[in-house]
């Protein structure tokens, strides 16, 4: 299995084994007999196609991958995906011609070349027979479906990297950071706008910087100097933007020089040790020569450096200070106009006098109308009657509320006599009147001394009765 087919296989959903057969089959005749299943075909090549380039597994007739150009150069896409079970996609010159009528791919020269917008004029809106007429008259498609020829631009792809690359360059706020020269622009975002380290070629980059300029409205350039844009108004390159452009190239320069010398300088120290220690006087002086040489011209580069960086500095600064001045400026203007609606400040005086005036005769309005009105007379003796029910109405509540209380108290301690008598009886029963009982050897305890008490009062208590009778008689 080819790298192209089996990064199809692994990474793409439509791609699994069991469709492949749907895929590398003849699938044109299902344009008018099963629509459904030709669009579906359609896509998942469209869709497969894009992300094999995007990722670096299309083939190319470069030594560098292109990103966003499919390379079809003679057969080498058909021989990248030719398999010995399935042999060649049979339907893989209506994808790309369905892609080009739809404006999913365009000519390579043809998208550098057009200076409207891609979205301004779309490809989908001709008729199919239009735009293959078009596309045979410059060599593209012809009869039988067959594989167009040359470079093909993948606006899907490009998408994804304009997103990417406005999400890489949200932080860039003052013009020195948005300016760059061409070759600086490159350097910069050659890495980092695709996953796993990728590099974007020239071409990839040529073509992101024509899209995002042309047809998004990030980027201006002139050709040398490429600047992220700010605002609407911040369009044309100007001087100032070439001088921070041209300033920036020569700063990462001469870094770049100083390293390669600071580099220099360490190799040629190694090289006179090594010398000196195998005791070859001509080679240790000729490394140490070589080794003033480069810390005089690393010197120097230092000093041209931060000069250019002072430079940069001020630059800066300038930039800022214009603008802050044009928020100044605005800001001026902006509170101009609002203390001229509001007419300054005798306006507000007299604002302030016709309101308090308007609210006075509101208020004094509102006076006569409540003096005309007819007055409401109470009876202060009713209201006292009434107050003094509602007291003695109150006081009853809560006297009926204590008294439950009270009852309810009373019944809780005679029910918990009645309990201690019963528990008393339980454990020493009293004795019969007239029945001499042997004294109780038992030991006096609590209980039994409360057993005896209870037995004198009910013998107390016997007498007084008999007596009480004796009288009666």
């Amino acid at each position: 299995m080819s790298e192209l087919l089996n990064y199809l296989v692994q990474h793409d959903e439509n791609f699994r084994r069991a469709r492949l057969p749907a895929l590398y089959s003849d699938f044109r005749s299902q344009r008018n007999l099963n629509p459904d299943g030709f669009v579906a075909n359609v896509t998942a090549w469209k869709r497969g196609l894009s992300s094999a380039a995007l990722a670096g597994h299309a083939p190319s007739k470069s030594a560098t991958h292109n990103h966003l150009i499919l390379d079809l150069d003679g057969d080498s896409l058909l021989r990248s995906l030719e398999t010995k079970q399935f042999g060649r996609p049979l339907a893989l010159g209506t994808v790309l011609q369905e892609a080009l009528a739809n404006g999913e791919m365009m000519p390579l020269q043809q998208f550098l070349k057009s200076k409207e917008s891609i979205y301004y004029r779309s490809w989908g809106s001709l008729p199919w027979s239009v735009m293959s007429w078009g596309l045979r008259q410059v060599g593209i498609g012809g009869p039988g479906d067959n594989l167009p020829r040359g470079q093909f631009v993948v606006l899907q792809n490009l998408e994804i990297l304009a997103k990417a690359f406005s999400e890489a360059t949200a932080d860039r706020t003052s013009p020195f950071e948005r300016t760059f020269s061409k070759a600086h622009f490159r350097r910069t975002f050659a890495e980092g706008l695709l996953e796993k380290k990728q590099r974007l070629s020239e071409t990839d980059l040529d073509v992101l910087v024509n899209f995002l300029s042309r047809d998004k409205n990030v980027l201006s350039t002139d050709g040398d100097t490429i600047k992220i844009r700010s605002g609407a108004e911040d369009v044309a390159i100007t001087e100032e933007d070439k001088a921070i452009a041209s300033l920036k190239e020569l700063i990462e320069d001469l870094t770049r020089q100083t390293d390669v010398l600071s580099r220099r300088v360490d190799e040629l120290n190694i090289t006179a040790q090594d010398a000196v220690r195998r005791k070859n006087r001509v080679a240790a002086l000729a490394a140490l020569k070589s080794k003033k040489l480069a810390e005089t011209n690393l010197t120097r580069r230092h000093a041209t450096l931060s000069q250019l960086e002072d430079v940069a500095a001020k630059i800066e600064q300038a930039a800022d200070n214009v603008q802050l001045v044009k928020v100044m400026q605005s800001s001026t203007t902006a509170l101009r106009s609002l203390n001229a609606q509001v007419g300054g400040a005798d306006k507000v005086d007299e604002v302030l006098d016709n309101l308090r005036e308007q609210m006075g005769e509101v208020d004094e309005v509102g006076n006569i109308i409540a003096e005309a009105g007819p007055a409401a007379t109470v009876d202060e003796t009713e209201v006292d009657d009434e107050f003094e029910a509602m007291l003695a109405e109150e006081r009853k509540k809560e006297e009926e509320v204590e008294r439950i209380k009270k009852e309810a108290q009373q019944e809780k301690e005679a029910e918990e006599t009645r309990r201690k008598l019963a528990e008393i009886e339980k454990l020493a029963p009293l004795p019969v009147p007239g029945k001499i009982e042997e004294k109780d050897s038992r030991p006096i305890t609590p209980v039994t001394a409360t057993a005896n008490e209870l037995g004198d009062m009910q013998i107390q208590s016997d007498s007084t009765t008999e007596k009480v009778a004796q009288r009666a008689e």
